[in-house]
C-alpha cells in the first residue's frame, strides 16, 4: 500500500499589483494516511534464556550422573547364574534397597533359575521367577564396586581399584528344599556382613 504524506498549508504569493498578505510560517506535521503505521507495535514477551538452555540440562545431567556415581554397585557371579549369585543379588536388593546397585552373572551361564532357589527365595518374599541367568562380561565387572565371587574360580577378570571377595558357598544345584534353605540362610548372613562393611566404608549413606 503507498502512504500519502500531508503538509501545512503553504503561503500565498501576491501577483503585480496585489496586496500580499503575510502568514505566519505553519509548523510543519507531517501525518500519514497509512493505516499499517497506525497500529501500535505488538509488545512480545522477552524469550525466557533459560527455557530449553543446554547449559541447564547439562548441569541437571552432571547432578544426575553424580548421584548415580555415589551409589555403589555390587556384582555377584557364580558359574551358572542360576542359584548362589541368583540368591545373594535379592537378598541384598531387597535389604540395601535404593542404597546400592546389585547385579549378578554367571561365567557359564544356565538356561534358567534353579526351580528349588526360586521356592526357597518365595518363602521370604522373594520372587525370582521372571528372573535369568546373565553372562559375566568384562563391562558389567568393570562397572562394579565390589565383586563377590561364588564358585567361578578365575573366570571373574581383575580390575584393579576394586574389591573381591570369594565366598565359599554350596552349590544348590541338584539340592533338596531343605538344603537349599541352608544355603539360603548363609548367604543372608554374609549378605548382612557385607552391609555392614559397606556401611562401615561409607559406600553407604
Amino acid at each position: 500500500m503507498r502512504c500519502r504524506i500531508r503538509s501545512g498549508p503553504r503561503t500565498p504569493t501576491g501577483g503585480a499589483g496585489r496586496r500580499t498578505t503575510s502568514w505566519p510560517s505553519p509548523k510543519i506535521v507531517k501525518a500519514t494516511t497509512c493505516p499499517a503505521a497506525a497500529k501500535p507495535a505488538t509488545n512480545r514477551p522477552a524469550a525466557n534464556p533459560r527455557r530449553g538452555s543446554p547449559m541447564k540440562s547439562d548441569r541437571e545431567k552432571t547432578r544426575i550422573d553424580h548421584a548415580a556415581s555415589v551409589v555403589p554397585e555390587v556384582l555377584f557371579v557364580c558359574t551358572h547364574n542360576a542359584g548362589r549369585s541368583q540368591m545373594a543379588a535379592a537378598l541384598l536388593d531387597a535389604r540395601a534397597k535404593v542404597k546400592v546397585h546389585v547385579r549378578s552373572a554367571g561365567s557359564a551361564p544356565g538356561d534358567e533359575v534353579n526351580p528349588t532357589v526360586v521356592a526357597a527365595m518365595s518363602e521370604v518374599g522373594l520372587d525370582l521367577s521372571k528372573e535369568y541367568p546373565k553372562p559375566l562380561t568384562d563391562d558389567v565387572v568393570r562397572a562394579a564396586d565390589a565383586v563377590i565371587t561364588m564358585g567361578c574360580g578365575d573366570a571373574c577378570p581383575i580390575y584393579p581399584g576394586k574389591r573381591y571377595l570369594d565366598w565359599d558357598v554350596e552349590d544348590p544345584a541338584g539340592k533338596d528344599l531343605t538344603t537349599v534353605r541352608r544355603i539360603r540362610d548363609d548367604i543372608a548372613r554374609r549378605v548382612d556382613g557385607l552391609l555392614a562393611d559397606l556401611a562401615q566404608a561409607k559406600q553407604l549413606t
